[in-house]
């Protein structure tokens, strides 16, 4: 869709002072998908040819312009490290709604950034304990992690003119035992519930995430390897009505109860691993 309101598109790396009607546009796949009339000036990211995948022992560093394509490609490298978490970044490449054509321009950065509820990065990057970069215009950066990055539907705690820099997934998280279950209205649907499951540790220490059936991320952390009953116990009290998404893809309870019962078989399916 055309954004008949902007006037002008620069340099990302330009020092111009952030002004009401600016946006930044990396892939521009969600920027562009509906009308915008408030938009006067758009920051191009992709001007600053940041690397897309920087691999360190210490993890994973994710640019916010690295596009799905380019991280599913990394996920589904034969003998790449972290196959466990690997195997989980697909999965979630691989939930989008979208058309594998619109993979290569979407970015990484741009799904976590438009914060929608079913965005399948936000799901990846929470599941993976994962941390976002925030810049702002005069350089100065703060670490954030991605559970408290997205605030709700559309929303981030994003100040205007900061920028997400990248996102970084430590190593412990890719190397742990990793499993993701998803439910959509059919198969290429957008998800009403995802939920992932993580387990590391000695001990089985176990997290458990909830997207796409909430307004914001949503998860739930155990010492060690809990029962069914502790598990349904503190989803249940972690996901009150007003978390839970209602639209026309599915109404509060049947999303509360796909939640649980996904969790369940990520807890069960873990629990086997052992």
């Amino acid at each position: 869709m055309d954004l008949t309101a902007v006037r002008e598109i620069v340099d990302g790396q330009s020092a111009l002072p952030w002004r009401q009607g600016d946006a930044w546009l990396a892939g521009g796949t969600t920027l562009f998908a509906e009308p915008r009339p408030g938009l006067r000036r758009l920051r191009d990211l992709t001007a600053h040819g940041w690397p897309p995948l920087t691999l360190t022992e210490a993890g994973i560093e994710v640019a916010a312009t690295c596009t799905v394509s380019e991280l599913l490609a990394f996920a589904e490298t034969p003998g790449a490290p972290w196959p466990s978490g690997r195997a989980l970044i697909a999965g979630c490449c691989r939930a989008f709604s979208s058309s594998f054509k619109v993979w290569n321009t979407a970015t990484v950065g741009g799904n976590l950034c438009a914060a929608l509820p079913a965005g399948p990065m936000i799901s990846m990057a929470v599941a993976l304990n994962g941390t976002c970069r925030v810049r702002a215009l005069d350089g100065a950066e703060r670490a954030v992690p991605v559970r408290d990055f997205v605030s709700g539907p559309g929303s981030t705690v994003l100040a205007p003119g900061e920028l997400l820099r990248s996102l970084t997934l430590p190593a412990g998280a890719l190397a742990a035992h990793s499993v993701m279950r998803r439910v959509a209205t059919h198969t290429w649907g957008r998800s009403v519930a995802l939920v992932t499951g993580i387990r590391g540790g000695p001990e089985g220490r176990l997290t458990v995430a909830v997207t796409a059936a909430t307004t914001r991320p949503v998860a739930v952390s155990f010492t060690c390897a809990p029962s069914p009953d502790e598990l349904r116990g503190r989803l249940l009290s972690a996901l009150p009505r007003r978390l839970l998404l209602d639209d026309a893809h599915g109404r509060p309870p049947w999303r509360r109860h796909l939640a649980v019962h996904l969790a369940e078989e990520v807890r069960s399916a873990l629990a086997e691993e052992r």
